[in-house]
């Protein structure tokens, strides 16, 4: 169960509770086991076995819209499915350098990682240190022999504001993979401007479906017949569809919800009867998974056309706003709060929170902003934390009688 090191200790306190963790590896605990300078002497290896189909193999916690994060569980079988698809459909030869730049608590990672290790290849990482500095991002780049690059597509868009970012400092890249969040046109479109030789896939697949379910190669003709791109075709032995509201198959061209169902799809979220009852069913006899996605089918190719509810995608990060507003909320002198995304190019950029104070001092917006924002800081990761705060004295109310988010994003433009 992989969970990044600069997380809140209270978050984290909740995560390792929740899971019911026997162990907690740190950098420290494990550089205790084995002391510096002292030669490791090897473990007997126990003879190699196959494990059951439905043996759990690691749980990723995400975003909750509570407030309290959830626990996806993959098993063997779901990572195997996975593991195989890709190894047929990429075709990767034994050797390839791949780029792992998403965190280990983010399932991206799945797919850098264990691609590698089946393929015989070599993980090459990028710290969230080398990603805020460029000179010290492309020093890295230049060094690392890359051929396989894995990462969100705003990853790749922030490395193209630089010129430098070209085969003359990757000049063994030769294909990109993409997951986690939206591919923008424009970003494919100058990928194959500034990488000519290299090929460029976009995926799709939310956590609790392992990684990634559907994919596309998107070349010059996809570009030209498409806008926004399409999410691909399904994995072989799954099914995706789109439905309505009563979960009845909707026709090709028809907007609805996508489902997934395959041998991917995770069993369920670990300890939570209550998500698992609505979020999960059989269909066909597989397992299932309602993603919450919109979606539409044309032409056997799968588009994805945003959320259904207030979870987004933040630079990759699965994000429920409902989980900030919990935690905002949670905060002394807040009486409500409503977070929306900040959009660019059309997609979720940062956050904005909307607040309403119990009692309103006279301390300057700008500074109490600061103040909130450092205590959200100690119970939510640093994605999560809103870059702009708007204090109100109440929030306008949709014809529900609740917080009209359309009128508070009206100032966000």
């Amino acid at each position: 169960m992989p969970v990044e090191d600069n997380l809140p200790p209270q978050r984290l306190s909740r995560i390792v509770e929740t899971a019911g963790a026997a162990l907690t590896l740190t950098a420290a605990t494990i550089a205790a086991l084995a002391p510096a300078g002292a030669p490791a002497a090897p473990a007997p290896r126990p003879a190699p076995g196959r494990r059951a189909p439905e043996t759990p193999y690691y749980i990723m916690f995400t975003s909750g819209s509570t407030g309290e994060p959830k626990g996806v569980v993959i098993t063997h079988g779901c990572l195997e499915a996975f593991l195989n698809w890709m190894q047929v459909e990429q075709a990767l030869p034994e050797g390839e350098v791949f780029l792992n730049q998403a965190p280990y608590s983010f399932d991206l990672s799945i797919m850098d990682t264990y691609l590698a290790l089946v393929s015989g290849g070599t993980i090459v990482s990028v710290t969230r240190h080398d990603v805020a500095q460029p000179k010290q991002r492309h020093a890295a780049f230049a060094r690392s022999g890359l051929t396989v690059w894995v990462s969100t597509p705003s990853f790749a868009q922030l490395c193209l504001v630089q010129r430098r970012f070209a085969p003359a400092l990757l000049p063994r890249l030769h294909r990109f993979l993409f997951c986690g969040e939206m591919l923008p046109h424009g970003v494919a479109a100058q990928l194959l401007d500034r990488f000519p030789e290299a090929v460029v896939w976009n995926t799709y697949g939310p956590t609790e479906a392992t990684v990634a379910t559907t994919s596309i190669r998107i070349d010059r003709e996809v570009l030209t017949r498409h806008s926004p791109l399409p999410i691909g075709y399904p994995m072989p032995g799954t099914r995706v569809t789109v439905v309505d509201e009563g979960g009845r198959e909707l026709p090709s061209g028809e907007r609805g919800e996508i489902v997934i169902a395959g041998p991917n799809v995770s069993p369920g979220y670990l300890r939570r009867p209550d998500l698992n009852a609505r979020a999960f069913f059989a269909l066909d006899g597989q397992r299932a998974y309602h993603t919450g996605d919109w979606g539409r089918l044309r032409d056997g190719l799968l588009f994805c056309e945003g959320r259904m509810d207030s979870q987004i995608k933040l630079h990759g990060h699965r994000v429920e706003l409902g989980d900030i507003e919990s935690n905002l909320r949670a905060l002394p002198g807040i009486a409500d709060a409503v977070v929306l995304p900040i959009l660019w190019e059309g997609r979720p950029d940062a956050l904005s929170a909307f607040v309403v104070m119990t009692e309103r001092g006279t301390e300057p917006d700008f500074d109490l902003g600061n103040r909130l924002r450092d205590q959200l800081s100690r119970r939510l990761p640093v994605y999560m934390l809103p870059r702009q705060f708007s204090f109100l004295e109440k929030f306008p109310l949709n014809a529900n009688g609740k917080a009209d988010r359309k009128k508070l994003a009206e100032n966000l433009a």
